[in-house]
């Protein structure tokens, strides 16, 4: 394994040799100077991403005395850093030539802009003074690996960085060079034959594919964004004078990628069977009360969602959406493939460093969208589409973005993947599939197949809740705190280094828990607008509950609670609320009278003149109060109690409008 220390202590002998040759062979009176100027154009990064692609980092150089043919060209070392924060690209592979192990990443430098002769995608725009070259490609890390021999003066296929020839040989001629990571924010390339243009033009030296943790940045607390930058150092045998800004070379800003919104929070009673439609066949008496609660995850910016490969977006140019896994190699510079996956040369083998686990440049997978459901009590199933299209501002004619359930509660989902709709078109909807929890959590992953970068697109997902009422057995369980959700990239990962195994992309999670919904228990509330125990008279309650019935109705049991408003004898204070000492039975009734007291551990209020609220833990109680002197032997007057729930009109989790304090919906009766 490498010593990075050693590496970071190379890296400052690097910096102090900036820009000073160590050959006086090479010197020559009076030759032109070989200038390079170092140029970015940032990538917007995402603010939860782990393995951001940075933008390319560009060396224009001219001037300088080209080596004669049939000469080595003179080798140099290069070495970049980011400041703030670490390099994460790929590992792909490690070699050990003597004492010294590499880690080779799929970090690139390119020389003359080689223009594969196989490009994805084929139409791709080029310099067509430059044709098509083979892109040669070595791993740099000693003085003979990626040795050239010159052909002389000239840029691109007349020059010495044309592709041909064959790897490994003296006959190569490289240019595409593979760099090793030499420390958590630094990528070295050893020996790299880098050649004056002289009078032949401008020579560009790309480095791509360097990935960055956003993540250990974040969003800047103001307009202005965070930016991530480079830096670049050469040395060697020819001296080589490099402009770049002081502070580095901005190659990305970084912008909160996903922004989530979750629907207004549902609230069911436990004694109303929800969804019941999404079972086959639905219980009898079931009832269906909602459709779903929309949580969406939206762009934070355009193309914040991405697919793993070009591959995708060339099927849905052909009519159809793909999954991914058929990667094609992204091999044109400086197109913007907007994908997940980065820079993959075309090279003459399929492995450019010995031991590669995986191509340069290739994404493990799209963009992920994972949606984290806590609080999914006992007797709750939730339910989601197998696919979503996205949604934004198409144009008309053109394909919207696709997301696709790949994963919940750990396992692989197998989707159809529908037709492509054209915007304006009708949707075909996707069937809903139960989702299997952990516990009390539930994690649905849906991963981008298509999405379109110059669109900014929200995934709104329905998710259903549906279970099948049981008072009895306590099902649904009720909540103890409301059943939430959280949006956010994935993979998520603790991984902030380069890796060989972690997978790209990764993020973290920045978005927090939303209310989705909530189990309550259900009530039923009664007023009784006037009892008094005053002046000779008395009052008698009853209070039934009716959950026993004919009608196959799930008997429920709950206690109730007597809430006292109003004075007693001489002015005293109100009695305190009484709780029945055991939970009244579906059938049965709590009676008591204010002088006495009743069943249920009820105690007597003597001396009460008011009006109470009973406040019954199960839906269905109906009461009755009944005054009258002492003996009822004079006056006798009775009433049934107020319901302070309106009456259900509507199958719907919309109650009617019109006062409602309790935000209950029951049964109603004349008074």
């Amino acid at each position: 394994m490498v010593d990075f220390r050693k590496w970071l202590l190379a890296l400052a002998v690097v910096g102090l040799l900036l820009g000073v040759g160590s050959s006086a062979a090479n010197a020559q009176v009076n030759q032109p100077s070989f200038t390079c100027s170092a140029t970015a154009v940032p990538n917007i990064v995402r603010s939860e991403g782990i393995t951001e692609l940075m933008g390319d980092l560009i060396l224009n150089c001219t001037g300088g005395t080209p080596t004669a043919g049939g000469l080595p060209i003179p080798l140099q070392n290069v070495v970049i850093t980011i400041g703030g924060t670490n390099i994460t690209s790929r590992i792909v592979g490690s070699t050990t030539p003597g004492s010294t192990t590499y880690l080779a990443s799929e970090a690139m430098l390119l020389i003359d802009e080689p223009y594969p002769a196989t490009p994805n995608p084929v139409g791709a725009t080029k310099d067509v003074s430059n044709p098509p070259l083979n892109q040669l490609a070595c791993l740099a890390i000693n003085n003979t690996n990626c040795a050239i021999t010159s052909v002389g003066v000239g840029i691109g296929a007349a020059g010495s960085y044309n592709g041909t020839g064959t790897a490994g040989t003296a006959t190569a001629h490289y240019n595409v060079f593979q760099g090793v990571q030499q420390g958590a924010n630094s990528i070295s390339w050893s020996g790299v034959p880098i050649d004056a243009p002289g009078s032949a033009g401008t020579r560009v030296i790309r480095i791509t594919n360097i990935r960055a943790d956003a993540s250990a940045l974040g969003v800047a607390s103001t307009l202005i964004p965070t930016t991530i930058s480079e830096s670049i150092f050469v040395n060697g045998t020819q001296i080589i004078a490099l402009n770049q800004a002081s502070n580095g070379n901005v190659v990305a800003d970084v912008v909160q990628g996903l922004v989530q919104t979750v629907g207004t929070p549902a609230v069911y009673q436990q004694c109303n069977s929800v969804n019941t439609f999404l079972l086959s066949p639905p219980p009898t008496g079931a009832v269906s009360t909602d459709h779903g609660i929309t949580v969406s995850a939206t762009e934070g910016f355009r193309y914040s969602f991405k697919e793993q490969n070009y591959a995708q977006t060339i099927a849905v140019q052909g009519g159809h959406y793909q999954a991914p896994g058929n990667p094609v190699r992204q091999n044109v510079l400086n197109f913007a493939y907007s994908t997940e996956s980065g820079f993959s040369p075309e090279d003459t083998a399929d492995v450019i460093s010995a031991g590669a686990s995986e191509y340069p440049g290739f994404a493990d997978r799209g963009a992920q969208i994972q949606f984290n459901v806590a609080g999914v009590g006992s007797g709750i199933t939730l339910y989601a589409p197998s696919y979503v299209y996205l949604t934004g501002a198409y144009g008309p004619n053109t394909v919207v973005g696709l997301a696709v359930l790949v994963n919940q509660g750990g396992q692989a989902v197998n989707s159809v993947l529908p037709a492509i709709l054209i915007s304006g078109g009708t949707p075909v909807a996707a069937p809903e599939i139960p989702l299997t929890p952990s516990g009390t959590t539930a994690n649905l992953v849906y991963e981008i197949y298509y999405s379109d970068p110059s669109v900014l697109e929200t995934l709104a997902v329905p998710i259903s809740v549906e279970f099948v009422s049981n008072t009895g057995s306590n099902i649904p369980a009720l909540t103890t705190s409301p059943g939430s959700v959280a949006a956010g990239f994935a993979p998520q990962s603790t991984v902030h280094v380069a890796s060989s195994t972690a997978p790209i992309p990764r993020f973290i999670q920045e978005t927090t828990a939303a209310n989705l919904f909530t189990i309550s228990p259900c009530s039923c509330n009664l007023l009784f607008p006037f009892v008094t125990n005053i002046a000779g008279f008395d009052t008698g309650i009853a209070i039934a509950n009716t959950s026993q019935d004919v009608f196959g109705t799930s008997p429920q049991t709950g206690t109730i609670t007597l809430t006292y408003f109003g004075p007693t004898s001489g002015g005293g204070a109100a009695p305190a609320p009484a709780t029945s000492n055991a939970p009244v039975p579906g059938g049965s009734e709590l009676i008591f009278t204010l002088s006495n007291g009743g069943n249920f551990g009820i105690p007597a209020t003597p001396g009460f003149e008011g009006y109470i609220i009973a406040q019954a833990n199960f839906q269905y109680c109906h009461g009755f109060a009944f005054i009258s002197d002492v003996g009822a032997q004079k006056l006798a007057e009775g009433y049934l109690a107020i319901s302070l729930d309106v009456p259900v009109v509507t199958v719907s989790t919309t109650l009617p409008t019109g006062l409602n304090r309790t935000g209950n919906a029951g049964e109603n009766e004349g008074h």
